[in-house]
């Protein structure tokens, strides 16, 4: 069983005929590693402005509280 699917696109007659001019670049291996940094790169983005959210979510404490809370533990 493959863990890979296929993933079909369109594109204008016009550019699929400069493509097989271009026979020195493979466009399987170069569309898939465009697709999967669009993806990482995505995602990135999304878990970093999850992020952002959860931070501004947070109450804010100074600092000295926490080292006074932290030293009284002791």
């Amino acid at each position: 069983m493959s863990t890979k699917s296929v993933y079909s696109i369109r594109i204008p007659k016009d550019y699929r005929d400069m493509m097989e001019e271009m026979d020195d670049i493979n466009w399987q291996e170069e569309i898939r590693k465009l697709a999967m940094d669009l993806i990482q790169k995505k995602c990135k983005h999304k878990l970093l402005k999850e992020a952002k959210k959860l931070r501004n979510e947070m109450k804010t404490i100074e600092s000295a509280k926490l080292i006074r809370e932290d030293r009284s533990a002791r």
